[in-house]
């Protein structure tokens, strides 16, 4: 999400000029850093290596984009495990995550300008045809405005850029008329309803055809936003204004900028992550630079550089003043509360803020850049992908990778801004990576767990937009691609603009000058362009250096000491805090301790005992910060306590033709059976069971024996079914929902439980797979009449020996670790009562509702957490070594008996990883710190 230039560079001063000057002169300083760092750091890649990634980007991309046109165009995105296109209402609905689809072929319009970058001159040409006559932009469908804005807008006004481009040239496009432009108009007017607020704040949806508040727009009963989704939208709309002449695209996104810097938080100078958009009241005070606020902060300092007006990087800088002062904590960049920066929100971090490097870079900040990149890259070389969320102590958070491109933004402007062949490596096992556990036969599988290797049946349209974009750029040389890259501005879809648009058809919107900003210093607003004695000072191995601390930071046991530890936490003469493991609730100086940090105890009828901290009560602000630390604590202790009885999923990974591996399905696990982590797996050809429920005795015998037995759920115990394939000679068993239409990417995943008796006597692995995933493997049947599967723990490394059609990966190990998050607690947790395996629920993964987990903690007052530690229990501790975690996977699970589907087994445990975020220290809590959008 950065610019396209990777920054500003020359040597003095600069006048008021227009900002594309500056870009110019941005590859002779480059080169001049380059050479330096080449001639002592990494050695060079040959431009023979370099040609041969980049053919293999472009293989990459003919892949992901071929399958897209052949078996889902005209739908919006491709489902690639399954071959179809994605239509909204056709599948189940995946919430928020779909308001990105239109029925207007998203995926064919964000990958527009991508063609043109991968000089796909004829197939740009084509698929601008295919957009004129197929695409409908009057859709009775509720967008998400920002996707829209800056997938759609932004992916019709790149390809306007590129198209007048190649039309200037004299040989493609001569026919182009300003079509795409036009279609980018008529989108600008469909989203402008959206900001007919009090505030000029935009809603966040809108109805395509009906626009808002009607009643068959079905939208505009919204309250609230998220500052990214307010933020997102003055490069799309500035240009439009530019191109068109109609400035009220620029008025309204210039309108809601303002009032974005009006709302943030004078002390902190931070804005928080969702705002109302009737009252401006901020309703989650978290900040950080991730989900939710990213692009509001990247699209300031661009529209410095677009539009060229001062105002957007003065608000820049006291941005960024306040991100160095309170969330960067290097390499991590931590979330604090606005009101309070000093005061951590949670304590993991979000893949979206893997962009800031590349921002950063644009800044001309290059050495915590490097840093935050670098633990980046550590973290996806122990799992292979950026997990959707992980902690400060580097474990899985959120498992989920959907193919994000943010690193690999961020890798291609490190290399521009150091020319370190370092940075062309780490591209490099980006395409490895993609191509061994990733690729698919119909394109590109986003990862449902990145611990398992287990594939989601999506493939987003940033994907294409973005990724291969980055990929491509970072192993080309100039005269590789067939325009001036440096001519352009990135959008934070990747979209380019041209940078020409900052004296064309300038708006006559002033600059705020009722705006306060505080005194920073003057480094921050030193308009001058970094030069190598500042980023690289004498030393060619500089970037080098700065990464070589952190080479290890993620294997390293416990590094949990790199959360900043406050000076006035170890005060002169003051006991150390209370620790949870020490906690004894008979002891009298531990009762006094507890009220000091405003934590009270109460007894509970059955027995248990709670604690409920107010931080009002707190005799001081640093106490209700220990009494925080504690209550996080304790709620770890009791999540590790009842995480150790959970089963993680496991995998089905279909390894015959044409599969080899490539297809690897979620599953749930038995209580029952053979353990598939302790044991190596079992790899069998499946064959389906007569009857097909397994509730008998099967009359296929000699068709199972020797092989993986598929069996429906349903009529019978779990037990009695995999008793049945086991008599039968099968070597293991999956079961495949009944329920028609149900998917581990919209259902959570649950354990298999017994039958009430001994079932020592099955020793068999027995899995189970909702309906889409089962139907992947009965058509592959049907189709190739012999398929083999994989039951085990994790996916396995593919055998590049059996795919001679495809190109060789990597031959580096797999790395799928599982790693259990370690979560912040919620507002409530039970200690005294732990469930059995039977009736444990997890946390949802991100794309549940989060109105579930808003329902489940409504009875919690805002001001209190709650906590009941367990009586005579000895955690372990929490300072000592690290337990190994790898086996122990955090999905959201439930248990049920199969003779009853309808029976719910067990309540839900109350969600426990928000204690930090949700707790406001002086006056409310947050909450709503499910709802990240990611």
């Amino acid at each position: 999400m950065s610019e396209a230039g990777g920054g500003r560079g020359c040597g003095s001063a600069v006048p008021q000029r227009a900002p594309w000057n500056l870009l110019a002169t941005t590859a002779a300083l480059y080169l001049v850093m380059a050479t330096s760092v080449w001639t002592a750091g990494a050695a060079p890649m040959s431009r023979e290596e370099k040609q041969k990634l980049g053919n293999q980007v472009l293989e990459m991309f003919d892949h992901a984009y071929g399958n897209y046109m052949e078996h889902a165009y005209p739908a919006d995105e491709l489902m690639p495990l399954t071959c179809r296109g994605r239509v909204r209402g056709q599948e189940p609905s995946r919430g928020d995550v779909d308001d990105a689809l239109g029925k207007f072929s998203l995926t064919l319009i964000d990958s527009l300008d991508t063609l043109v970058v991968l000089n796909k001159t004829k197939e740009f040409e084509d698929a601008v045809r295919k957009v004129l006559r197929d695409v409908n932009l009057d859709n009775d469908v509720v967008v998400s405005v920002f996707e829209t804005n800056i997938r759609v807008l932004g992916g019709l006004l790149g390809g306007h850029s590129l198209a007048i481009m190649l039309k200037e040239k004299g040989e493609y496009m001569q026919w182009y008329n300003d079509e795409l432009l036009q279609m980018a108009k008529q989108l600008g007017y469909k989203l402008l309803p959206a900001f007919n607020t009090t505030s000029g704040l935009p809603y966040p949806r809108i109805n395509l055809k009906f626009g808002i508040r009607k009643p068959e727009a079905r939208t505009g009963t919204e309250t609230d936003t998220c500052t990214a989704c307010a933020g997102t939208l003055i490069l799309e709309f500035a240009a439009l204004s530019r191109f068109t002449g109609a400035t009220i695209f620029e008025e309204y996104a210039r309108k809601a900028l303002d009032f974005l810097w009006e709302k943030r938080q004078r002390s902190s100078n931070l804005v928080g992550v969702t705002i109302n958009i009737h009252t401006g009241d901020w309703v989650r005070k978290d900040s950080g630079v991730g989900a939710g606020i990213d692009s509001y902060y990247e699209y300031l300092l661009k529209a410095y550089v677009l539009l060229g007006d001062d105002s957007f990087l003065e608000r820049f800088n006291t941005h960024y003043d306040a991100i160095m002062r309170y969330i960067s904590q290097p390499p991590l960049l931590l979330d604090v509360h606005i009101h309070k920066p000093m005061l951590n929100a949670r304590t993991w971090m979000d893949a979206l803020l893997a962009f800031f490097p590349g921002l950063q870079v644009l800044k001309g900040d290059i050495r915590p850049a490097i840093e935050t990149h670098e633990m980046l890259y550590q973290v996806i070389k122990k799992h292979n992908f950026l997990p959707e969320a992980f902690t400060t102590d580097f474990r899985v958070h959120w498992a989920q990778h959907p193919l994000r491109p943010e690193f690999a933004e961020s890798t291609y402007f490190l290399y521009k801004a150091t020319g370190d062949p370092y940075y062309l490596e780490v591209g490099k096992t980006l395409i490895e990576n993609l191509n061994k556990y990733a690729r698919v036969p119909c394109g590109f599988a986003a990862m449902k767990d990145v611990r398992t290797g287990s594939h989601e049946d999506r493939m987003d349209s940033f994907f294409l937009a973005e990724m291969f974009k980055y990929l491509y750029l970072l192993f080309a040389d100039k005269e590789d691609i067939i325009f001036d890259i440096e001519d352009y501005i990135f959008t934070t879809e990747a979209h380019l603009l041209p940078l020409w648009l900052s004296t064309t058809n300038q708006s006559t919107s002033k600059k705020n000058t009722t705006s306060e900003y505080i005194e920073l210093d003057d480094s921050n607003f030193d308009w001058t362009c970094p030069n190598t004695q500042i980023l690289f000072p004498n030393d060619p191995l500089y970037a080098q250096s700065i990464r070589e601390p952190l080479k290890n930071v993620v294997d390293k046991s416990c590094p949990r000491g790199i959360i900043r530890v406050r000076e006035e936490s170890f005060r002169s003469g003051a006991k150390p805090p209370l620790r949870a493991r020490d906690f004894m609730a008979t002891n009298p100086e531990h009762l006094e301790i507890l009220k000091k940090m405003g934590v009270s105890l109460i007894h509970l009828k059955d027995g248990r005992v709670q604690l409920v901290q107010h931080a009002i009560q707190a005799a001081s602000s640093i106490d209700a910060e220990d009494g925080l630390r504690f209550m996080q604590e304790m709620i770890e202790l009791s999540s590790q306590q009842q995480k150790e009885q959970q089963l993680p999923p496991r995998a089905v990974q279909i390894v015959s033709h044409p599969f080899f591996g490539r297809v690897v399905l979620t599953a749930g696990p038995a209580q029952f059976g053979l353990d598939l982590s302790k044991h190596k797996e079992t790899r069998g050809f499946v064959a389906s069971s007569k009857p097909y429920n397994g509730c008998s005795e099967l009359t296929n015998p000699e068709a199972v024996m020797g092989k993986i037995a598929l069996i429906q759920r349903g009529q019978c115990m779990f037990a009695e079914k995999a008793r049945h394939i086991q008599n039968a000679g099968a070597i293991g068993g999956i079961v495949i929902d009944d329920n028609e239409g149900s998917s581990s990417d919209t259902a959570p995943l649950f354990q298999m439980a017994g039958d009430g008796k001994d079932t020592d006597d099955i020793k068999i692995p027995m899995l189970f797979l909702f309906s889409k995933e089962g139907s992947i493997i009965l058509d592959a049947l049907r189709e190739y009449e012999e398929v083999e599967v994989l039951l085990s723990d994790k996916a396995k490394d593919r055998d590049p020996d059996m795919e001679n059609e495809e190109q060789p990966f990597s031959e580096s190990d797999s790395q799928n670790q599982s790693a259990e998050p370690l979560a912040p607690g919620s507002q409530e947790v039970d200690l005294g009562d732990h469930e059995s395996p039977e009736d444990s629920s997890l946390d949802s993964p991100p794309e549940s509702s989060p109105a579930a987990a808003a329902d489940e903690a409504a009875d919690v007052s805002p001001s209190e957490q709650n906590s009941d530690p367990l009586e005579n229990h000895e955690p372990p501790s929490l300072d000592g070594e690290c337990t190994d975690l790898d086996n122990q996977l955090q999905e959201q699970s439930e248990t049920e008996e199969d003779s009853n589907p309808n029976v719910s087994w067990g309540k839900k445990d109350q969600p426990i990883d928000s204690i930090l975020a949700d707790w406001n220290e002086d006056i409310e809590a947050f909450e709503m710190m499910e709802k990240d959008e990611l």
